[in-house]
Formats: C-alpha cells, sequence, structure tokens
C-alpha cells in the first residue's frame, strides 16, 4: 500500500514513518477474522485493514475525519493482527502514529466531555501516589458504595488472608539483584502482586527492589496521541532505569505486561533522540524483563517438592484458566510464550481448557473506560471462554486485564504470581 503524504505532512517525520510502514500492507484480508472489534461490528472499518486505509486517508489529506477518529478509538492495540499477518505489517506503531496524526492536526474534534475524560485519564491515571491515595479513599467508603461502582475498587489487601501478610516484602540480602517496575495503578489495586514476586524471587535466589524513581512507563499517554509527553517519561525513566542497572541490578522487571511491552521498546521510542539517550534507552529496553522471564521452571518445580517435602504435605492441584494478556502474546510474542503456562505446571497447577485463547479481554488500559460498550462484550465473551472448564481461578499477568475481568467473574481473577506464592507460602 502506497501513500503520498499531503503537502502539510510532506517533510513530518510521522507522515515518513507511517508511510513506511503502509508499504507492507497487501491488502489479504488475515488480520479481519482476528480482530475481536471487527468480530462484534462486522464492520470493515473496525478492522486493521480499514484503519490502515483511514490512516492512508488522513496522511493524504492532512487531517482527521470523524470517521478516522470513531473507528481509531475503537481500536484496542491488542496486536492479534500482527500475529495473524503474513506480512509483517507493524500495525500498532502505525495505529500510535494515526491517533497522533488526529491529536496533531484536529486537537478540537471531539467533543468537549470526552476530551475531559481523556486529559483526566492522562493527568491522573498515570500518577502512582494519587492512582493509590483514590483508591483508598474508595476502600475506606467502599460499603457505602452503589453495586456498580463498589465492585470497580478491590476489597484492601490485608482484607484478602488472615493467615498471612501478603504484603510482606523480603529484605534483599542475595547477591543477584533486579529492579521491578511499581507502575501507576497497580501499587494502589494490587500492591500484593510485586510482594509476592518478591517472596518468589528471593526464595529462589534473586532479591527484587522496587524501582521507586521509575514512574508511568508511557505507554498510556502514548496510546492517546500525547506523544510529546510520553517521550518525556520515558527520557526520565530511561535515566532512573540506567542509574539502576549501573548500580548492580541485572535487569528491569515488569509484573504487568502491558507495561513490559513498552518499556522493552524503548530503544525505538527514542530512536531520534540524541545519541546518548538513546543508546541508554536501547540498553533499558534491552534489559527489560516480564517476570515468567527471570524465572526457571526446573527451578520453582524443585522449590515447591523441596516446600512440601519439609512440610510432609501434599495438596490438590489448584484448577487455573490462564489468561493471556494480548500485550504478552502478541506484545512480546516469541520472548514470552509458553512461559507462565509452565511456570504455572511447575508450581503443581491444573490448566485447564480454554476457547478462543487469542481473543482479547476488552480492557486495554483505558480503552474499558473510553469504549464501555465494546469493553463489556468483550470480557463476557472471554469469561466465557474462560470459565467453561469450572476452573478454581482465573490467572493472568497484566493488572488492567485482572481488574477488568474480576468485576463481573464468579471465580477469583489472580496474577500469576498471586497463585506461585500462595503455594510457596500458603
Amino acid at each position: 500500500m502506497h501513500s503520498r503524504p499531503a503537502d502539510s505532512l510532506a517533510d513530518s517525520p510521522l507522515a515518513l514513518e507511517a508511510s513506511d510502514l503502509l508499504r507492507s500492507c497487501v491488502h489479504c484480508g488475515f488480520c479481519l477474522p482476528a480482530c475481536p472489534t471487527y468480530r462484534i461490528t462486522g464492520s470493515e472499518l473496525d478492522s486493521p485493514r480499514g484503519r490502515i486505509y483511514l490512516i492512508k486517508e488522513m496522511l493524504e489529506h492532512g487531517g482527521a475525519t470523524a470517521t478516522a477518529r470513531t473507528h481509531l478509538d475503537r481500536c484496542l492495540t491488542c496486536r492479534a493482527c500482527e500475529t495473524a499477518c503474513p506480512s509483517g505489517v507493524q500495525y500498532g506503531r502505525l495505529a500510535d502514529l494515526g491517533r497522533e496524526l488526529i491529536e496533531r492536526e484536529s486537537p478540537s474534534s471531539r467533543d468537549p466531555g470526552t476530551r475531559f475524560v481523556r486529559l483526566a485519564l492522562a493527568k491522573v491515571a498515570t500518577r502512582r501516589e494519587l492512582v493509590t491515595l483514590l483508591v483508598r479513599i474508595g476502600q475506606a467508603i467502599r460499603p457505602a458504595l452503589p453495586g456498580a461502582l463498589k465492585s470497580m475498587v478491590p476489597a484492601k489487601a490485608r482484607d484478602r488472608t488472615a493467615t498471612r501478610d501478603v504484603l510482606a516484602w523480603p529484605t534483599a540480602r542475595h547477591a543477584r539483584r533486579m529492579a521491578v517496575l511499581e507502575g501507576c495503578v497497580q501499587p494502589g489495586l494490587a500492591p500484593q502482586i510485586n510482594a509476592a514476586a518478591a517472596r518468589v524471587l528471593d526464595h529462589l535466589g534473586v532479591s527484587l527492589v522496587a524501582a521507586r524513581d521509575v514512574g508511568c512507563c508511557g505507554a498510556m499517554e502514548h496510546h492517546l496521541g500525547r506523544t510529546d509527553a510520553a517521550l518525556d517519561q520515558v527520557c526520565r525513566n530511561v535515566e532512573a532505569s540506567a542509574r539502576l542497572l549501573d548500580g548492580g541490578c541485572e535487569a528491569i522487571v515488569s509484573t504487568a505486561s502491558g507495561c513490559g511491552t513498552f518499556a522493552k521498546d524503548y530503544g525505538h521510542v527514542l530512536r531520534h533522540a540524541d545519541a546518548a539517550i538513546a543508546g541508554a534507552a536501547a540498553r533499558v529496553g534491552a534489559a527489560t524483563r516480564d517476570l515468567c522471564e527471570v524465572i526457571d521452571p526446573a527451578a520453582l518445580e524443585d522449590a515447591v517438592a523441596a516446600v512440601s517435602k519439609t512440610r510432609n504435605a501434599t495438596r490438590e492441584p489448584v484448577r487455573v484458566a490462564w489468561q493471556a494478556p494480548c500485550s504478552l502474546q502478541h506484545g512480546q510474542r516469541s520472548s514470552t510464550a509458553g512461559k507462565v503456562e509452565a511456570l504455572l505446571r511447575a508450581a503443581g497447577c491444573e490448566l485447564v481448557a480454554t476457547r478462543d485463547p487469542t481473543l482479547c479481554c476488552g480492557s486495554a488500559g483505558t480503552y474499558s473506560i473510553l469504549q464501555p460498550e465494546l469493553a463489556r462484550e468483550l470480557r463476557a465473551r472471554k469469561l466465557d471462554s474462560l470459565l467453561g472448564d469450572q476452573p478454581a481461578a482465573i490467572a493472568t499477568a497484566n493488572i488492567g486485564c485482572l481488574e477488568h475481568l474480576r468485576q463481573a467473574s464468579v471465580v477469583p481473577v489472580r496474577h500469576w504470581i498471586e497463585i506461585v506464592d500462595s503455594i510457596l507460602f500458603p
């Protein structure tokens, strides 16, 4: 597919990159059945191929139409189309460029209410301390909240078990050290996830330290088309992460696959920066690992066996339905494929059969807030596919998926490391 950018965009790096990415598309249509929104609406414009045509049209006319904005807004950026595409179209990057073009060329084209919500998400949801404060206020008044709002506020982590402190974090004591990204919403919604990761890694001989100086990964603002703000945040994160690596941390670990996917791409995101920061970004991106990449299944299996022998106890395998976040199976792809499943089995879990494993759950960062109807329909379909074999719990690897599914699931939805942690430390 070829395009000739409008005169107003002729020298724009954005238009040049988008035009280059467009050339990979051969109109084959393999992406259509892989696209969650196309499967719901049946509209070609709600498919990757249709959106690619809309982006091409924007480039050639130098502005965004209401139609282009509507259908790009409906895109989950799940990147299932990339997995299905035989031509290697980098659709995720192309969609982000399309959104950036909308925000640059037609910033006032949205209604005031939508602009306010998008700005609020960018300004509030990316600030760790503010999100945590708001969640704690919600938890304090949770009993008085109406049903729909109450379901959006998780119970306090300390209230989830009477036998142990799920927020206990082991003191750093090992020669091997890794830093874990804290994220924006996860410390408020589920602080027990990183604590569980720290306990499991400590048991396996690795000390996990919190990367407190690393803020929001930048993905949220990037996907909202606020590219300049995202790049500023990425630069700050790269500098803070490089200091951690210089200080002896062997990896930057992410327990939220969405954040990890974007952080792994820092080298590309800052490729046009000055040489020093571009080099540091490539180094940080290369050092970023999803949690499943830093745990050896054989070592975990041995650890679980040793714990069971010490306690002279056996337990029935936990029946788990594994929900692979799109950011893990389509964003990180080959580097993480099958690794969480291997770790859950090593811990003694029984993985139940699921249908349609590539279907997006509908969370997709801010998507469940900005496109609630489509998000709820996708969630219903995903839960139907996950619960068919009657699991005791659903395991996932991304805080957005976890919270979105939790609000409608009849069984607990947990990060997979929480399940492993509960087996090692019952």
